[in-house]
């Protein structure tokens, strides 16, 4: 059973597969020829690798960015990663993840088939997380294990189909349709930065990120992989004089110069960028097209809810201000929480990298620069400090030195928490019966319009 468990875990939390499946059973439903399902299937499945590969680069370069940056700065305290914490709750909370996961995928699509809204989620990862999370507090909150998993699956299904459903009025803002939409559980940041886009854009004409005017001489800088291959390795410089040649050389880089270290490291992360685009580029030409098997037979005007990256390729240089702009947020709050002696939730580099990228992208839709730059460093704000309230619901686990980081695992963390804290488990039960009828029943209209 564990060993079926795992492989099932293996297999939904993979999202190159995950896709690749939806791909060929969406080609055949089309009837499609054999060679044109093949290719679709395959080229899809690549696809979503090339774009890991690029996250995965991303990670390796900005991971020594977060040491040298502690140890630069004198820094302590917990640091938000969605990896490490689901690692350690795995140990314990594994089988009813993994069935959580299992049913929750189910009940989203079922959701999408007979409500107006019509959202499956494809981020398998992150449905892993949610799962993680949502066992350890139906768990904290007292369920029983069969209950803890039925009420967990279903909790897990309504995230899954709110949040893309929260954001799609700016996914269609931004890529001026509406055949795609943004499956990744920061959907609440996110739409945060679009609406502070729209307060502060003004009266006058809105300057895209991606229409700033270089001077003549500085041309080059439109293009998005020298912008932000420079840029890096300003910052990065900056960070490792601070941080010193004996730490980074002892620590990080095994002997290698320290600035040389930070050049490449900035290299990497611009390389990361660049390969993130093209998977993104590969997988939105066939994924779209392979889906609309699946709307027509299973689910009628379903949308396919993507991971994050889909988005950057709509404005590279938005993904690098909002970068920036939300890590300001994150350590502006932490200098917040160090006056204020709360927990200090530290920046970490990943998550303000890519929440942060996606709210300038959306920020600038809405507001162009000026939305890019303060949506993103709202969103730095929200994500910091989220999870100072999500940590005492966890039990146990929220003692660790990681939590959760990203948007929607605080909000959706900290009601079914709090529900249970005040309520008990009843109040959870009542909330997901009122959820499912209002999302079934009332505003069909208005949302088959929109």
């Amino acid at each position: 059973m564990n060993s079926f468990l795992s492989t099932l875990v293996d297999i939904l939390s993979e999202p190159a597969i995950l896709v690749a499946l939806i791909a060929i059973v969406g080609l055949l439903l089309q009837r499609k020829k054999l060679s044109d399902t093949i290719k679709g299937t395959t080229k899809t499945f690549v696809g979503f690798l090339v774009i890991s590969a690029g996250a995965g680069i991303l990670g390796t370069a900005l991971e020594p960015f977060g040491a040298m940056f502690q140890e630069a700065f004198n820094v302590s305290g917990v640091v938000p990663n969605n990896e490490a914490i689901v690692g350690l709750a795995l140990t314990e909370y594994g089988t009813t993840t993994a069935l959580i996961m299992f049913f929750g995928m189910i009940v989203n699509v079922l959701i999408a088939r007979i409500t107006p809204f019509k959202y499956i989620f494809l981020t398998g990862h992150h449905t892993l997380y949610m799962a993680c999370m949502l066992a350890v507090i139906m768990a904290v909150a007292g369920f029983s294990t069969p209950l803890l998993i039925a009420v967990g699956s279903v909790a897990l299904g309504i995230i899954m189909t709110l949040s893309p459903a929260i954001l799609q009025p700016f996914m269609r803002q931004l890529t001026g349709n509406d055949n795609v939409a943004l499956g990744h559980f920061s959907a609440v940041g996110y739409a945060v930065s679009g609406l502070v886009g729209k307060a502060v854009k003004g009266k006058k004409e809105v300057v895209s990120t991606e229409k700033i005017n270089f001077p003549q001489g500085l041309g080059f800088l439109r293009d998005s992989t020298v912008s932000i291959a420079l840029t890096m390795a300003i910052i990065y410089i900056i960070v490792a004089l601070f941080a010193g040649p004996t730490f980074i050389e002892a620590q990080l880089s095994d002997g290698t110069n320290y600035i040389v270290f930070s050049l490449i490291q900035a290299g990497n992360f611009a390389a990361g960028v660049f390969i993130i685009l093209a998977g993104v580029r590969l997988v939105l030409a066939e994924i779209v097209p392979a889906f609309q098997g699946i709307s027509t037979k299973l689910v009628p005007n379903a949308k396919p809810a993507l991971d994050v990256p889909i988005v950057f390729t709509y404005a590279p240089n938005a993904v690098l201000i909002g970068f920036f702009s939300s890590f300001i947020g994150g350590i502006v709050s932490m200098v917040v929480m160090a006056f204020t002696g709360s927990v200090i939730i530290l920046p970490g580099v990943v998550p303000h990298f890519f929440t942060g990228a996606a709210a300038g992208v959306f920020g600038n839709a809405t507001g162009g620069v000026r939305g890019a730059i303060l949506g993103a460093f709202v969103n730095g704000i929200i994500i910091s400090f989220l999870p100072v309230f999500l940590m005492p619901v966890l039990g146990d686990l929220g003692f660790a030195n990681s939590t959760f980081s990203d948007a929607d695992f605080g909000v959706a963390g900290i009601f079914f928490g709090s529900l249970a804290n005040y309520f008990g488990t009843i109040a959870i039960v009542i909330s997901l019966v009122v959820i499912l009828l209002l999302m079934a029943i009332p505003y069909k209209k208005k949302i088959a319009k929109n």
